[in-house]
């Protein structure tokens, strides 16, 4: 049940946000290279792992659409240009959405870690 809200949660937040239309917008990896490791780019799929440890937050940053899976959760606050959010993220989290722009604060006290495979 706990899943199935956060869903619900992360969704409302994602879709009722403005798609990454700017191209002045970078890449997770681009934008923040401290908290995003390319681990593969194909013509097909971009592999990132993100690490955010307790209270640092990557920049401003835009995602082709991805799938995302939190080896680790935590506890995050993203922010849009529309609102924030801060959510607990159980491990094991695995979501998926559309094209966004975003920047991420691990509000925990715990590291945060992801695998993202986002669309080229």
């Amino acid at each position: 049940m706990k899943k199935v809200l956060l869903a619900s949660v992360i969704s409302a937040l994602l879709f009722g946000n403005a798609l990454a239309a700017d191209t002045k917008v970078e890449s997770a990896h681009i934008a923040s290279p401290n908290q995003y490791e390319l681990l593969l780019e194909n013509n097909e799929v971009i592999v990132l792992k993100m690490t955010l440890k307790p209270g640092e937050q990557d920049n401003w940053h835009k995602h082709n659409t991805e799938t995302v899976y939190f080896e680790k959760g935590g506890k995050a606050t993203i922010t849009t240009s529309d609102k924030d959010m801060t959510l607990e993220i159980p491990d094991g989290y695995v979501m998926w959405h559309e094209q966004w722009e975003h920047h991420v604060k691990n509000v925990g006290d715990t590291t945060i870690t992801a695998i993202i495979v986002e669309k080229k």
